[in-house]
């Protein structure tokens, strides 16, 4: 499961550089993304825009890391594709995460930390 992380000093920025989070890797991008969090900071934004397929057990993980995260912490979505927004949209997971259009819109007014 390749995952990138960006530091934003207020946030972290993950970007998910797969096509699919499906049942065959849902374990291991949870995993994956628990470590790559860390325990700060509060704001984790995770760039889906390569993701064009997320089935229940992506969901799941996805929802599953929220729940990692703890209290104070909160994990945003970024750049969804249609069939994945729909994906939020039907189980009415658009109302539990904040969704921005694309990563720049998430993170704008934060300074990349090197």
């Amino acid at each position: 499961m390749q995952l990138e992380r960006q530091d934003y000093g207020e946030a972290i920025l993950i970007k998910v550089d797969e096509r699919r989070i499906d049942a065959a890797v849902a374990i291991q991008f949870k995993d994956r993304l628990r470590e790559l969090a860390g325990t700060e900071p509060a704001r984790v934004v995770l760039d889906v825009t390569q993701v064009d397929f997320l089935d229940s057990s992506g969901l799941g993980a996805v929802v599953a890391a929220m729940k990692q995260l703890g209290a104070g912490r909160k994990l945003e979505l970024a750049g969804l594709s249609p069939m994945v927004e729909k994906v939020f949209r039907l189980t009415r997971m658009d109302t539990v995460f904040t969704i921005h259009k694309d990563a720049s819109a998430a993170v704008v007014g934060l300074a990349h930390v090197t």
